[in-house]
């Protein structure tokens, strides 16, 4: 005997997929003409598209819609995805002797995945809210704007492939062992109050009774909660990476790098941490410093703090986790980064 699903009052969900549909495709096609429309908005002034300014503001128009469309479909994304899969029964399929397996599929898969660091936070956002290990978001979080193909490609190009492989193992394990290590330290307390109200909210057990209505209507939830709560740190973050990323001193930042004393290592990673911007923004960078006499392993880890480190990184994931936390991953994935540093500094001396 079949149960007659608008017998019991279940919408129809032709409807609800039709608008799904015609959602993501609106989506798709803003991305797409996000350059474009970036550069319109900056040809309006009355500034030089060259200049700094204008280096800076065009950075902002593109990178704040970009952030914010990424933030809400993954967000929608995950709350479906919620609907099917709890956050207990997650926690459990990696946690325990399973979390070091979770650490490498997240890291791998930052590989394929060439955000930057702030186009990677919603990603995590989505991953935390979703109940997924605050240590296999992290290696997520890490590996994602630091190791891509991106990256690799472009160091391969410049430098070798023995760089470049070398670069990829070595961010590789960063982005493992320091997930791993805050992983083990059971730090999820330090998550703000928020995001563990969402951890135990609604739409946290699978339901095989929901409707696709159902699921569309909580990934809209999800959306509406966790989007209104964040967009204004994002439009701050990438305002003040805006600026920097318009303004950097290579001359200086060059004769920092160049001097053969330990603490250039340190400095160019202290250097680095306000700065933003992705792989393919910063390599350019690398290569001008490399080519003014920088040491390899202390551009190289220049370049890990910059996407992995990013200042405006730091205020967005300030409203989810706490300054306590923020503080754990600057540190545990800093000491990896000085460590590459060095280690590059030795082998390709």
């Amino acid at each position: 005997m079949t149960t007659d699903v608008k017998a019991i009052g279940h919408p129809s969900p032709a409807p609800w997929l039709a608008a799904a549909a015609a959602g993501l495709a609106i989506w798709a096609a803003l991305y797409s003409q996000l350059v474009p429309f970036s550069q319109w908005l900056v040809s309006l002034l009355p500034l030089a598209r060259e200049s700094r300014l204008g280096e800076a503001i065009a950075f902002f128009f593109y990178d704040v819609p970009k952030v914010l469309l990424l933030l809400t479909l993954v967000v929608f994304a995950m709350g479906v995805v919620r609907t099917f899969f709890s956050p207990e029964r997650t926690r459990a399929l990696l946690a325990g002797r399973r979390e070091g397996v979770g650490n490498v599929m997240a890291a791998c898969l930052g590989i394929v995945t060439p955000f930057c660091s702030c186009s990677a936070v919603p990603l995590f956002i989505g991953f935390v809210s979703a109940g997924v290990p605050l240590g296999v978001t992290f290696s997520f979080l890490i590996a994602a704007p630091m190791v891509n193909e991106i990256a690799l490609g472009l160091l391969f190009a410049l430098l070798g492939w023995k760089v470049a492989l070398t670069y990829l193992g070595f961010g590789l394990g960063i982005a493992i062992m320091a997930g791993w290590v805050i992983g083990r330290l059971k730090l999820e307390a330090w998550l703000e109050p928020w995001v563990l109200t969402i951890h135990a909210g609604v739409a946290t057990l699978p339901d095989r009774t929901q409707t696709w209505p159902d699921r569309i209507r909580a990934g809209l939830e999800a959306v509406r909660e966790i989007v209104g709560r964040v967009w204004y740190w994002i439009i701050a973050g990438i305002a003040a990476g805006a600026m920097i990323h318009g303004y950097a001193p290579e001359e200086l930042l060059a004769s920092i790098m160049g001097r053969e004393a330990w603490w250039s290592v340190p400095a160019a990673v202290v250097i680095g941490i306000p700065m933003y911007s992705n792989a393919a923004g910063i390599i350019p960078v690398v290569e001008a410093l490399l080519g003014k006499g920088a040491a390899l392993g202390t551009v190289l880890a220049f370049m890990m703090s910059v996407i992995a480190l990013s200042l405006p990184e730091m205020i967005i994931l300030r409203k989810v986790l706490s300054l306590k936390l923020i503080a754990v991953f600057v540190g545990v994935v800093g000491t990896g980064i000085l460590a590459v540093g060095f280690l590059f500094n030795i082998l390709f001396a």
